[in-house]
């Protein structure tokens, strides 16, 4: 089975958590919901078949995005379903946990998800911890400003600017390490709390990566609102987070390339960014950038 590769990877970090959680109700059944933020530790196996704990956005529209019981939509959502399908998990037997930036190594080490499709930029610093395979998608960081603000052209022009990004993501820090020192860092718990600062005056932008940025642009409520700048300045390369060790990375890579050459990894682009403005860069994803990650 397919959880059962998970296991012996996690095995002594999941018996901690279970220990620290006998007490709570566990999260089981497919397309079920979960959170790593509360330290969900239940298994997916209700009934028998293969199974998968899959950790997502919930705040990240076109990527990873979910209201109270509905399904999860987005592009990452979309190539885990695909991947899991590959994998031969099928989509009602996905249970999808919430997983957001701070809690995402833990959710991996403790053994809550067994894998992690969350706009999770491959990084050295991360590999110390956790596994990766793919990218899936190579993004670029840009900033989100309000519509009419004119004096924010880059990340070289935030000095004295007050810039937003979520907890435990490295975007904000990244700019203020190597554009603009003088810029006052602001942390929010999601993306939709950094868009309400943004709108409000109490920042001057928001930073992550474009595709993200253009998908909180263009909800309903954001129309008209803000516009991404259009000069990115780093390379992120979104990876699927699998426990240290795991061997299911050769497996994942291989669904990976199969969706590129299909031409439904496109489709599932287009789908959730239509409407956006947004165009993703063929360069980067075809690149040596888009390299599949090493899986010995």
């Amino acid at each position: 089975m397919i959880r059962s590769k998970f296991l012996s990877v996690t095995a002594v970090a999941a018996a901690a958590a279970l220990s620290l959680s006998a007490c709570s109700p566990s999260s089981s059944g497919g397309s079920g919901e979960s959170s790593a933020a509360a330290g969900s530790s239940g298994s997916a196996q209700a009934g028998g078949g293969d199974t998968l704990r899959i950790g997502i956005k919930y705040d990240q529209p076109g990527l990873g995005f979910r209201q109270g019981d509905a399904q999860p939509t987005g592009f990452d959502t979309d190539v885990a379903r695909y991947v899991a399908d590959k994998m031969g998990v099928s989509e009602d037997r996905i249970t999808w946990v919430q997983t957001p930036s701070a809690n995402r190594e833990n959710a991996l080490e403790n053994g809550e998800v067994d894998m992690i499709f969350a706009t999770y930029s491959i990084t050295d610093a991360r590999k110390e911890r956790v596994g990766f395979a793919g990218p899936y998608f190579v993004a670029g960081q840009d900033l989100l400003v309000r519509a009419d603000d004119t004096s924010i052209t880059g990340p070289e022009s935030l000095n004295g600017k007050n810039l937003c990004s979520v907890t435990g993501s490295t975007s904000a820090q990244k700019i203020k390490d190597q554009f603009a020192s003088g810029v006052n860092l602001v942390e929010q718990g999601g993306y939709a709390e950094c868009v309400t600062y943004l709108e409000s005056g109490q920042v001057d932008a928001v930073t992550t990566d474009d595709i993200i940025l253009a998908g909180l642009a263009a909800t309903d409520a954001n129309q008209g609102k803000f516009k991404v700048v259009g000069n990115t300045f780093t390379t992120e390369r979104y990876g699927v987070g699998i426990p240290k060790g795991s061997d299911t990375c050769e497996e994942i890579n291989d669904a990976i390339s199969e969706m590129k050459e299909s031409g439904e990894w496109e489709k599932a682009l287009q789908a959730n960014t239509e409407g956006t403005g947004y165009e993703y860069s063929e360069e980067l994803n075809s690149g040596d950038d888009a390299e599949l990650e090493s899986c010995s």
